[in-house]
């Protein structure tokens, strides 16, 4: 017999969107269920996604930096690689952050139940468990915050041990002498990075005509040459047509591109074109809760779906599929829920592709105001002129704002280059505060750091700028 449970506010998915809104009304004051399939919080970003993959990038950054370090005459030996430990150090990152989710889920008073949640009706869920036994769960609201699951492709055999995901990649199980990198966006280009640097001969096959096209071109560019100089080939308007088993460790691939079709065998393929909404095992047809065509659950700006009391946050609402949006419209989500005056009205939110170089980008593209007929100038910076670029070996970044040309305000900023992850969060919060150009190159930046490129930027566009010479026109 199914075991019952009532609660005020259930959240499925324990992930950043959804551990977010459920400690968000704890700390309301409203008595709060927390349901996972995982038995640790953090879902994928945590346990299985952005924060493995960055720990093992901050390891393949700094193999590179040792590298570098030969032209100033610094010169290491060949690393060696014991892989058992860089999979336990990675695992203990992990392993440290979900022990403090738990401790904060306990000090909140949040309580958790692992299983399958499936909706029975708009007002009740049924959850499954691990070991069989079934939990009915009342709730007055909810939050679904299930997150998402990697994409596959048609003809490529995903149960093959030779075919990696985002997940089954940082499992870091070998590092194989070939990988085919299928897909040329952020998961694809990090990871493919990652096994490179640890010594596997990566190709990568993008379907567009160009590496991360939600980027500007300009901006990923000095990427795509990194990944050249570092042996990495990279196949731009391009597809994998057919894929053929010949072994645990043998895959002949055919590749097709305008002019010919090649096949070559790798020893390990990585399919990382995208995400799927993880709405599958909801059973939303037993609510009245409304999807859109591309199967994402549609929401109003108060995270609000078709049903008043059910709420719907992160992935499973669509793009971009990000851990800091989910994150923000949990909080919408919790405070809405619990009679608080809140929406989710951003300007701006910041993508980053944390490669060697990063590249990060926040609020319009120029081919997005190009597409939308936005009138807009660009200040660009380029970091040749960086004191501290010169520094870091990093000559090759680039700062470029793009400003409204009747109003000079701020409508978007991409940068390219070590630490730009960091460095566009100034970007999106000028976009967020309506900075014009005046206001960021009249803002005092510490010298020498590649913080000083964002104001430069702004004074190739006002036409201050002393760091270049830039001939009046």
């Amino acid at each position: 017999m199914a075991k019952k449970i009532k609660t005020e506010f259930v959240v499925i998915g324990a992930g950043p969107g959804g551990y977010t809104a459920a400690f968000r009304l704890a700390d309301l004051g409203k008595n709060v269920l927390l349901i996972d399939r995982d038995p640790t919080l953090g879902g994928v970003c945590l346990n299985r996604g952005c924060i493995p993959s960055k720990a093992l990038l901050h390891v393949s950054k700094t193999m590179n930096e040792a590298k570098e370090l030969s032209k100033a005459g610094v010169i290491f030996g060949k690393p060696k690689i014991d892989l058992g430990a860089l999979r336990r150090q990675k695992d203990k990152t992990v392993k440290r952050l979900v022990m403090g989710l738990d401790q904060m889920a306990r000090a909140r008073k949040v309580k958790t139940l692992e299983g399958n949640a499936a909706f029975s009706s708009n007002t009740e869920l049924t959850v499954k468990t691990a070991n069989g036994t079934t939990t009915s769960v009342a709730f007055e609201k909810c939050i679904i915050a299930v997150g998402s699951v990697s994409s596959g492709i048609p003809g490529v055999p995903m149960d093959h041990p030779s075919v990696l995901t985002s997940k089954t990649a940082l499992e870091l199980k070998e590092i194989p002498k070939t990988m085919l990198v299928i897909g040329g966006g952020a998961i694809g280009l990090e990871l493919g990075q990652v096994y490179a640097t640890l010594g596997t001969k990566v190709t990568i096959v993008e379907l567009m005509q160009t590496l991360i096209p939600a980027a500007d071109v300009d901006i990923v560019e000095p990427l795509r040459k990194k990944l050249e100089r570092q042996g990495i080939t990279v196949l731009l308007s391009s597809r994998v047509e057919k894929v053929e088993v010949k072994g645990k460790n043998a895959l002949r691939i055919s590749i097709q591109n305008k002019e010919r079709t090649t096949t070559k065998t790798f020893n390990t393929v990585l399919v990382a074109v995208g995400r799927t909404p993880n709405k599958d095992l909801l059973n939303l047809e037993k609510t009245d809760v409304t999807t859109d065509d591309h199967g994402y659950v549609s929401v109003d700006e108060y995270q609000r779906t078709s049903v008043d009391t059910i709420f719907a946050i992160g992935d499973i609402v669509g793009h971009p599929m990000l851990a800091h949006k989910a994150s923000h419209e949990g909080k919408v989500a919790a405070e809405v829920a619990a009679g608080k005056a809140a929406v989710f009205d951003v300007a701006a939110i910041p993508n980053v592709v944390y490669t060697d170089p990063e590249v990060a980008w926040a609020g319009l593209t120029e081919k997005e105001a190009k597409k939308m007929d936005v009138s807009y100038k660009a200040g660009e910076f380029p970091w040749a002129a960086s004191g501290k670029a010169a520094i870091l070996s990093a000559g090759e970044g680039k700062t470029k704002i793009l400003f409204d040309s009747n109003t000079q305000r701020i409508l978007g900023v991409g940068i390219v280059g070590p630490g730009a992850g960091d460095l566009i969060a100034e970007g999106a919060l000028a976009i967020e505060m309506g900075a014009d150009a005046e206001d960021i190159a009249l803002t005092v930046h510490p010298h020498p750091t590649i913080s000083e490129t964002i104001s430069a930027a702004a004074e190739v566009f006002t036409g201050t700028i002393t760091d270049l010479y830039v001939p009046k026109k």
